[in-house]
């Protein structure tokens, strides 16, 4: 299902009201007009799973987290923020998954230029 960036938490508790408990996982696609953040859950009692869809702009790529709603979203928004580029408001944990990695481009990005060296912290 595809919704607004706005009504994603609500969106999301709902599901988790209905069954849909268990986090998949996590992911974007870069679109190059735009991405998507895709949200992969499923209902273990109904073996169903439920796809949602937020479509954002590259200009101004941003999501709420979900940790409060699913703990396992902890590492799909670090790579979220660190491959492509997404930030995530309202997380108290701003630690990379690369710790040496400097964060400046998205590497998932279709935009990003590969072989340019990158800097080290």
């Amino acid at each position: 299902m595809k919704i607004e960036r706005s009504d994603l938490l609500s969106t999301l508790e709902n599901l988790k009201k209905k069954g849909f408990s268990y986090l998949l996982k996590i992911t974007a696609v870069d679109n190059v007009s735009s991405l998507s953040v895709l949200y992969f859950l499923r209902n273990i009692a109904s073996n169903q799973e439920e796809t949602v869809e937020v479509e954002i702009p590259p200009e101004d790529a941003y999501v709420p987290t979900v940790v409060r709603l699913f703990k396992a979203a902890d590492w799909y928004e670090r790579e979220l923020f660190e491959m492509f580029g997404i930030e995530i408001k309202g997380r108290e944990v701003k630690r990379l998954l690369l710790e040496k990695w400097n964060g400046k481009g998205a590497p998932l990005r279709k935009n990003f230029e590969w072989g340019k060296p990158y800097e080290t912290l």
